[in-house]
Formats: C-alpha cells, structure tokens, sequence
C-alpha cells in the first residue's frame, strides 16, 4: 500500500537554468519546507525512487540531495526503514502561527485585517485534568433523556422520505418542532404564537445575535443591567453598539432610569432577563414589570427578553413573560432548550412576530443555511410524546433539593468570608465574597486540586462586585461533598 505523502511535485521548483546544481536546489527546497514548519521532525521522506518520480528526475540526483541533507544534520537515515528529519534539527524551531502573527503586528507597515474581540486569551494551565466542574448555572447531562433523542435520530435517518420533508422545512428550522414549541409556550408561558413566530437557532445565545443583528448597526444604544450576562454585552459592542448600563437591586433592573433614558433619546434597544436575571439571579417585581410593558408600548422601544431558564422556578408560580402581555411586537422573546437538557444541546428559539421572524430566518440562512433539522425533528418528537414534559417536572424536583443541599453546603464551607440569598430558581447561586477575598486564588487553590471554578473576572467590570455564579444542579450529592471538603481547606 502506497504511503500517503506531501505534493512535493508542487512543492519543489527546479530551475534547470539556475548556476545552483540541481541536487542542492531540491535540498535547499527541503529545508526550507522544514524551516516554515511544513514539514515537522521525524516525518518520513518518500523513498529516493519515488521522490525522482515526483519531480521527474533522475534518482541519482535525489540521493545527492538527501546526502547533502544528512550532511548538514537535517536528515536522519535508519537501515531498513527510511529517511527521516532529524529530530534534533540544526536550528531553532519553527516559531508557531501564534509567535509569528504577534511578530507581524508589530511591525509599523502591517495592518490589522480583522476586528478584534476584546476578551484576554486564558493562561496556560499545566495542572492536572479537572475532575469535577463547578459552572455557572448548567443542567444535569445525566438525566436529560439523550438516548431517546439518538433513538429517534436513527429512526428518521433511516428513512429517506423524511429528509426531502426536513429539508423543505427551511431556514425557520424544523416544522415539528415550531410547532410543538407554539403549543408548549401558549401552554406553560401565555404566549399567543403560531409556529411562523418561531424561529429554531444554534442556542440562545445565536438567538440574541440574530436579533441583535436585525436591530444594530455601528453607534446605536443598547440599554442593560449594570451587572448583566457578560457574552450579550461582548455581542452588542462586537457589533458597534454603547451599553448604557442601568442599575439592578433586589426588585431587578431599574425601570426609573431606563424610562428617564427614554425621556431623553429613545435607545436602539432594551436587553433584560427579567426572570431569574443573570447573574444575580432576582426577579423583576411585579410593580417594575408592569411600567416596564408601560414605557415599552409608550416610547416604542424594542426589547430582547432573554429567558434561558424559566422552567426552573422552585418557589410558588414564576411570573410570565414580558411577551406575554400586550407589548405592540416590540419584545423578541428568547429561550434555551440547552438549559433543559445539557449545554452540549445547542437549541435555542426566538419568538416574535411573523414578518420579523420571516426577515431573521434569512439573516440565519446567510449565516447557517439551516440547523440540523433531523436533530431539531428528533428533539420536537420529545416534546410531542410528552417526554420533555416529563423530563422537567423530574428536573424541577430534583434541582431544587440540590438547590437546598448546595446552599447549605455553602453556608457551612465558606463561613464569613461571602454571603448570598437562596435563589428562587434557575441553576445557580448568585455569590457575593467580602471585597478582600481573592476568587482568583481561590480558583487557583482549587484547580490544583483537580476542581474547575470560575475566577470572577466576567463580573469584575462592576469596581465594587466580588461575586460569581456557583451552579449546583449538574451536581449530585457526593460531587457536593467533595467540593465542600476541598472548599474547606482551600479557602
């Protein structure tokens, strides 16, 4: 069997006219593909034979040019086996892509031909393989009913029928699934949608850039939570937009001063979290919701709801969306079928109305064409056999006895040294540490320790907040344990 090798054919030019002998050119050629790096140490030249058959030349001529290689330390002949780069070469390796870009941007007569996102490269770590995480709100992987989305999966993947049907299905993503996910928001949220209101996305979060995208352009206003979810504020300034940010307490976000904003210039766009707000976790009160819904149909502002996880609420009913009342098609309600099942998952729904939504699913076309629609029809099966359902009344219960077992954990292993209130849903513990603690550190200690924890530093942009989101529903009782024991010794 022939060995798969580089096109050294076109690789390496022979100038025939050249005063340099023929043999040392394809030597020359040779070091230079080892120098870029083409060609790593211990790779494998082909044979002198075939290697005159790929140039054209004669053979004698390639084994002048491997001797004159070995000569110079840049080849290593072993009996029997071949011509192989030296492993130890006479030079300084080759400098990464990495090194080499830095090098050229600094040079004065280059340009920068891509924008860049400002979010620091994380270090190095050269700790051993984390053995548990502790993330930000995430739902447990292990008891989403996955296999019988593989089930379903493999049952339509068998029937060639079924792919033409998807595939008609367009942009909007799967019709079985808008359709269920209609049925099932009316049912559980109020919302008044058809499945042409629906529009099926790669996750929530490619549900706010879509929507973003349809409202932004390079020096609008987007108004937030002065503490808000970190990866919408990086989109909204990736795409040219000023976050004016409002103050959040207990009662939310601060409808006062977003109506007093209005007052002055209308802003280009609201983004809330109203239920179980991110990362604090609090509610919008009632009184707050009421003249928020006010000001929106008053001063015609658009607003993209984010509610990533509102079925998981462990305390009385948990308030209805935004879009659920009157609001004149000015809210882009957003969800996450990842918070339901695992963060693995990627699908997410923006809901609005029928002709946005027709104009969003041709910007997503530009972007993704389409989703995995045999992936969303499989995911929409669960919905329609009432096994979704299912799965979160199941959920519900058990994240909030790990909510309970968590916080009690957090009250006994950090002490004085932070403080938080019993969140009443959602995945996460919104967590505030006295002002001279260092989450850094801590995060340090307990990554030696084979446990990955957040550092605080997407919240730090607040001068006064020492805080961060400790998730607990991907966690059971012995993984509790565990951190609770290295958190003890560690903080």
């Amino acid at each position: 069997m022939a060995v798969q090798t580089l096109p050294f054919g076109t690789l390496i030019a022979v100038d025939r006219q050249s005063a340099i002998p023929i043999f040392r050119q394809i030597a020359n050629s040779l070091i230079k593909l080892i120098r870029k790096g083409k060609i790593k140490p211990g790779y494998q030249l082909p044979a002198t034979r075939d290697m005159a058959s790929m140039l054209k030349l004669n053979r004698t001529t390639i084994v002048a040019a491997y001797e004159e290689m070995q000569a110079q330390g840049w080849l290593e002949v072993i009996k029997r086996k071949g011509n192989f780069v030296a492993q130890h070469l006479p030079v300084t390796s080759p400098k990464s892509f990495e090194a080499s870009t830095q090098e050229r941007l600094l040079s004065l007569d280059q340009k920068i031909f891509y924008r860049q996102i400002a979010v620091p490269q994380p270090l190095t770590r050269q700790l051993k393989p984390y053995q548990m995480m502790i993330n930000d709100g995430y739902p447990d992987a292990r008891i989403a009913p996955l296999d019988l989305i593989v089930d379903r999966y493999k049952f339509l993947s068998g029937r060639t029928n079924v792919h033409n049907r998807l595939l008609a299905d367009g942009s909007k993503g799967s019709n079985l699934l808008r359709t269920e996910l209609a049925h099932f928001l009316s049912k559980t949220r109020a919302l008044d949608i058809t499945p042409e209101q629906v529009l099926i996305t790669h996750g929530a979060q490619s549900a706010i850039s879509i929507a973003a995208s349809m409202i932004l352009q390079p020096g609008s206003t987007v108004v937030v939570g002065d503490l808000n979810y970190p990866l919408a504020d990086r989109l909204f300034e990736q795409q040219g937009a000023k976050l004016i940010k409002v103050k959040v307490d207990h009662n939310g976000i601060d409808i006062d001063e977003i109506e007093n904003i209005c007052k002055q210039s209308v802003p280009s766009l609201l983004y809330i979290v109203p239920h179980h707000h991110h990362p604090t976790t609090v509610t919008l009160s009632a009184e707050r919701r009421n003249k928020l819904l006010d000001i929106i149909r008053r001063y015609r502002l658009p607003v993209i709801e984010d509610d990533y996880d509102y079925d998981f609420h462990y305390e009385n009913a948990p308030i209805l969306p935004l879009a659920s009342a009157e609001h004149d098609n000015f809210v882009l309600y957003i969800g996450s079928i990842s918070k339901t099942l695992s963060p693995t998952v990627r699908l997410g729904y923006l809901i609005g109305a029928e002709d946005f939504i027709w104009q969003a699913s041709k910007l997503k076309q530009v972007l993704d064409i389409r989703g995995d629609v045999l992936f969303e029809e499989s995911v929409g099966h669960l919905f329609n056999s009432g096994e979704m359902q299912r799965h979160l009344r199941r959920s519900v219960k058990l994240y909030k006895s790990r909510r309970d077992e968590f916080c009690e954990i957090l009250n006994s292993s950090l002490g004085d040294h932070a403080k938080f209130n019993v969140p009443n849903g959602g995945m996460a513990v919104w967590t505030l540490f006295d002002p001279g603690y260092s989450i850094p550190q801590l995060s340090e200690r307990l990554a030696a320790q084979g446990i990955y924890l957040n550092d605080g530093s997407i919240y730090k942009y607040k001068d006064d907040t020492n805080g961060m989101r400790l998730g607990f529903a991907s966690l059971n009782t012995n993984e509790m344990q565990s951190f609770a024991h290295t958190l003890k010794k560690s903080r």
